[in-house]
């Protein structure tokens, strides 16, 4: 894990090595272990490393095979490089280091562009060939199946600026924040960006599963595809228990190679099935291996809030496995003390309140360099069935659609757009549709057959496409805000192609029926839902209890309904309902004081529209105000 910066300049003038540092000291949180530059005429690499394999100097970035003709920078790690590794000796590669990062250029050196297809793991990497085959030199940048690792690019003047996190790409001369009125009309309807768009005009994220090539000498840039989800409803022939047991063989393996390291490894342990797996396997192979959990101070919770504290189950679950374990409460002026820090380091807002995530990595990263995460679990295999089931309920394709697309409008429904932006902002974000963003997202994918599988099988390649990549850049940006690596064995891609064969119907058991959730519902799910991931709670009951194999789903979140009306209702005027709010450039301010209004009065739950307006307040005040130094 480390962070990955570069500069191609078109005009063909020689590039800084001062201006490559300056990108580099940018995202030094990422690589705290070391640093390095490699400028060669139109095009500079740099890299800061977070040493994890190999902590030798053989392992430090920009790395380049004998010749020096073929250069990398890599962030991420690559699971099955060792098996790679053999098949390249045998082609006759000599290798200097024992890391994974050679691996990928050696790979590239026998494979060329198709080495991307036998990487099992999440990377994001540079590789700049000057090889008399590259015809006058090419950058080749690719990015992991499923965007667990970020890569961010801009073309234009002076050419292709690339780099791990937005803040790097900011520091080349000449370069400064903007607002995106495309991103800004997505997020502000899905609480997310499905495009390749960012909250910063000009700024691009490569989508997961892509390479992008460049022409050094033209300056030709061209994105492709090298992989896609295909959740499929054939071809399935498998029993139930069958597909239980393949499914527990694939998931023990995906958990014991991410152990690899030569660094310690610990856990994030909630009170749920998925954390709770890859705590029971890795367990057996780290002795007193160390667990994480967060909890919420629920004295000024009501309702289902009070039930969001899962420290009881978790603190079972590590006394069941032996860990090491370690908690932290979170309390209502937690989120208030962490909004600039964390805004400063998650760059571009998605996927809801992310501040928990902040405290967990912050925690983590006190004892351990690397933490394995559940990430990618409910995506697989069906954990959220009232969103699926949500689209099933107009009988055809294009009431699937409609219905699917309201659902996802979490913050500001298309109907409110002209109130809630303001006069001039309006002007600029009506030409950017949310639908066509929506749309989008399916263009690769065959439309459904009207089947009720496959139309579920639609809905989960929606989400892994939207929800779960915004999950993954969320998590990235918060654990390397504490130089923590985290793993997420569920993406391994072995049990990735498993899972994608199973039919919806070994992943949830009523197809026809479930309740109907607005996702301001704090639960998440009423009073939870036991009825999502089937096949995977039956491969699990041999390593959970069966309260946690069988027990109803619940999202992870702080009780911030309450939070946002009662002990943070100040906090929350005083940013929002001011006179001179940033956010007052861009959007209504009747509107945001009538939204805080109804929240604070108990008449409608906008807690996750709240989380967003005090998000973009920060972003505005931490970019467009030139702060972009951390607080």
């Amino acid at each position: 894990m480390c962070g990955i910066v570069g500069i191609v300049d078109f005009s063909r003038r020689p590039v800084a090595v001062e201006d490559v540092r300056k990108m580099t000291d940018a995202i030094a949180h990422r690589g705290p272990d070391g640093e390095g530059q490699y400028v060669e005429g139109a095009v500079g690499l740099g890299h800061r490393r977070l040493a994890i394999i190999d902590l030798s100097a053989h392992g430090n970035q920009p790395m380049s095979n004998e010749a020096g003709d073929v250069v990398i920078v890599h962030n991420g790690e690559v699971y099955n490089f060792q098996q790679l590794r053999g098949e390249l000796e045998s082609c006759g590669y000599k290798f200097h280091s024992q890391t994974d990062t050679e691996v990928i250029l050696r790979a590239y050196e026998q494979w060329g562009s198709d080495c991307v297809q036998r990487f099992n793991g999440m990377f994001a990497f540079a590789i700049y060939d000057q090889r008399p085959s590259s015809e006058g030199g090419k950058l080749f940048l690719a990015r992991d199946r499923y965007g667990i690792k970020p890569l961010y690019y801009r073309t234009g003047a002076p050419g292709l600026l690339f780099a791990s996190e937005i803040k790097g790409l900011l520091e080349y001369p000449g370069v400064s924040a903007q607002v995106c009125w495309k991103a800004l009309s997505e997020y502000f309807t899905f609480q997310n960006i499905f495009s390749d768009a960012t909250l910063f005009d000009g700024v691009q994220l490569l989508p997961p599963g892509c390479i992008l090539s460049v022409d050094v000498a033209s300056g030709c840039v061209t994105r492709s595809r090298y992989w896609d989800y295909q959740f499929s409803t054939e071809g399935a022939t498998l029993s139930i228990d069958e597909a239980a047991e393949e499914l527990y063989r694939l998931f023990e393996r995906a958990v014991v190679r991410q152990l690899v390291s030569d660094v310690p490894v610990g856990a994030y342990l909630s009170g749920g099935m998925d954390s709770g797996s890859i705590t029971a396997v890795a367990a057996r192979n780290i002795p007193r291996m160390r667990t994480f959990t967060a909890g919420f101070d629920l004295s000024s919770a009501t309702g289902l809030e009070l039930g969001f504290d899962e420290r009881p189950a978790a603190e079972m679950m590590a006394n069941r496995f032996k860990t090491e374990h370690y908690e932290m409460v979170m309390h209502a002026g937690d989120m208030e003390q962490v909004l600039p820090e964390l805004i400063w380091h998650l760059e571009d807002p998605r996927v809801g309140q992310s501040y928990p995530n902040y405290y967990i990595a912050r925690l983590a990263s006190r004892f351990v360099k690397v933490v394995l995460s559940g990430g990618g679990g409910d995506e697989l295999f069906a954990g959220y069935p009232w969103r699926y089931y949500r689209g099933l309920r107009g009988g055809s394709i294009d009431a699937y659609y409609d219905d699917y697309y309201d659902y996802w409008q979490r913050l500001v429904p298309d109907r409110d757009r002209a109130s809630f932006f303001n006069e001039s902002t309006y002007r600029e974000v009506r030409e950017h549709e949310p639908r066509e963003a929506f749309a989008q997202v399916f263009k690769n994918r065959s439309l459904p057959d009207g089947s009720v599988e496959d139309m579920v099988n639609a809905s989960l390649y929606f989400e892994s496409k939207t929800f779960l990549h915004g999950l993954f850049v969320v998590e990235d940006k918060l654990s390397m805000a504490h130089s923590l690596e985290t793993r997420v064995p569920f993406m391994d891609n072995d049990l990735v192609d498993f899972a994608l064969r199973l039919p919806p119907s070994m992943k949830l058991n009523d197809l026809e029926s479930a309740p109907q959730v607005d996702e301001d519902d704090v639960s998440k799910g009423g009073q939870g839902n036991a009825d999502g991931k089937v096949v995977l709670r039956q491969a699990m009951m041999r390593l959970l209890p069966s309260e946690i194999s069988s027990g109803r789903k619940r999202g992870f979140s702080a009780p911030d309904a309450s939070w946002f009306a009662g002990e943070s209702i100040e906090y929350v005027r005083r940013l929002l309902c001011d006179s001179d709010a940033r956010i007052n450039e861009y959007l209504n301010p009747e509107y945001v004081q009538r939204i805080v209004r109804e929240h604070s009065q108990g008449a409608v739950n906008h807690r996750l529209l709240i989380w967003s307006l005090l998000s973009f307040e920060w972003w505005c005040r931490q970019f467009l105000d030139g702060g972009r130094t951390r607080v």
